[in-house]
């Protein structure tokens, strides 16, 4: 089990991303006319069109995405979404109504590609250390955690991509322009959406696992039937299980050997904690091939 330290210290680390995020939104995004990614683009674009702040909106559909989460996905991934989504909401309704102008970096239509690469670059940044500490930005990335736990071969960072696609196509009709009367559409602001969800998709795979593929357990334990049950049922996987003994004790103990997919590492440690009398290591494995596939 964690310490009430380090469990504050992650806390305190989640609000200070929903902090940076927020100050990404307002010196990098909004100002340059297109639409990050999500339930945030999708907010950026209402903000835009009607003038309804980013932020209450983000409380309006996060909230309820967060009660899911809390009976159907995971309650202290609930928890800590929540936590991160109300700080990144008030912090945006505070920083809303500060002058930072001199701050933003209004791009003015011309080279608005630098100011899209940083902001992927800081939301990408964000939720890698939030699925590290398990817990996630809000909007689609709860339903791709969703999604993810009931396909777990499939990548969570690829799922939110996709997703993410859906928002980029729509922005190509949120941000037509009337020019002399006629409605002017633009492919900008879709090419710079995508850019964005692939920069801050690419990051945060990168900040999560690095580039690997999966990750290969070995648990040294003498507690070996209850972790393979856990094993089944919270992360639908198997395990190879193999007799050893302790050279220096002469014990008897077994060895599970288990693969897992990248974005359920964190939750395996965290399971794996409740065996402190348990001994793991972990590698990386760059590739699999075989029936590596979810157990139904």
């Amino acid at each position: 089990m964690k310490s009430k330290q380090v469990l504050v210290l992650e806390y305190v680390f989640i609000v200070l991303l929903g902090v940076l995020m927020s100050l990404g939104y307002i010196f990098f995004v909004i100002t340059n006319n297109f639409a990050p990614a999500g339930i945030n683009g999708i907010a950026v674009m209402v903000q835009y069109k009607l003038n309804f702040s980013v932020g209450f909106m983000s409380l309006i559909i996060n909230i309820p995405l967060c009660v899911f989460a809390f009976f159907f996905v995971n309650r202290k991934f609930a928890v800590r979404t929540l936590v991160f989504c109300l700080v990144y909401s008030f912090s945006y309704l505070f920083l809303q109504k500060l002058d930072l102008s001199r701050f933003q970096y209004n791009a003015n239509g011309v080279d608005t590609i630098y100011p899209v690469l940083i902001a992927g670059l800081i939301s990408g940044f964000c939720y890698g250390c939030l699925f590290r500490l398990n817990s996630s930005s809000g909007g689609t990335d709860v339903v791709a955690k969703f999604v993810s736990k009931k396909k777990p071969f499939l990548n969570f960072f690829w799922i939110t991509f996709a997703l993410n696609a859906v928002v980029a196509f729509a922005s190509y009709f949120v941000y037509a322009e009337n020019v002399n009367g006629v409605v002017v559409y633009n492919y900008k602001p879709v090419c710079l959406c995508m850019l964005y969800c692939f920069m801050s998709s690419f990051v945060g795979n990168v900040m999560l696992k690095g580039s690997r593929s999966a990750c290969e357990f070995v648990i040294v334990t003498s507690r070996a039937d209850e972790i393979e049950q856990l094993v089944l049922k919270t992360l639908h996987h198997s395990a190879t299980r193999l007799k050893g003994q302790g050279i220096y004790s002469g014990t008897d103990k077994e060895v599970l050997i288990c693969v897992v997919n990248r974005h359920q590492m964190v939750e395996f440690q965290d399971m794996i904690r409740r065996f402190p009398d348990t001994f793991t290591f972990i590698n990386t494995v760059d590739d699999t091939v075989g029936n590596f596939k979810k157990i139904k």
